[in-house]
């Protein structure tokens, strides 16, 4: 057994009629990565499903209701207790416009080509460059 535990976190690219990405800056009262852009998304609590709990982490911090369409990539970060995965999905708004939680203090939509080039959370960073430069069909076919 490792000497931290693991926690699953979630995550979600929201992508707008337009095909661009929801990016939120996190606040300068954050435990970790302040300031820097994040996905929507977090902690799954104990036997708590993990599509509810990121419908409900991106309720919370964004006001929007969305679909969840597929898996897009996986990422991981370790903390001075713990070990974090990350399942990355992607989705789509349902309704709502975005109302910030105290959680952030700005949020963005970037075109999926410039995800890679803002300034994320780095456990994110080898995602987003995966994701930004590759074909829908790529995509699909490496989390297939």
């Amino acid at each position: 057994m490792s000497e931290k535990p693991f926690a699953l976190s979630v995550k979600v690219v929201i992508l707008d009629k337009n095909g661009r990405c929801l990016l939120l800056k996190r606040s300068m009262s954050s435990k970790y990565n302040k300031g820097k852009w994040d996905l929507p998304g977090g902690k799954v609590d104990t036997n708590e499903d993990f599509e509810k709990a990121l419908l409900r982490e991106v309720a919370e911090e964004t006001g929007l209701k969305i679909s969840l369409e597929k898996v897009v990539g996986s990422a991981q970060s370790e903390t001075p207790t713990k070990k974090v995965a990350y399942i990355i999905l992607e989705g789509t708004i349902i309704s709502g416009e975005v109302k910030l939680s105290d959680e952030h203090n700005e949020y963005i939509w970037v075109d999926q080509s410039n995800l890679a080039k803002m300034d994320l959370c780095k456990q994110f960073y080898h995602f987003a460059k995966i994701y930004s430069g590759s074909s829908s069909e790529q995509k699909r076919d490496s989390f297939d």
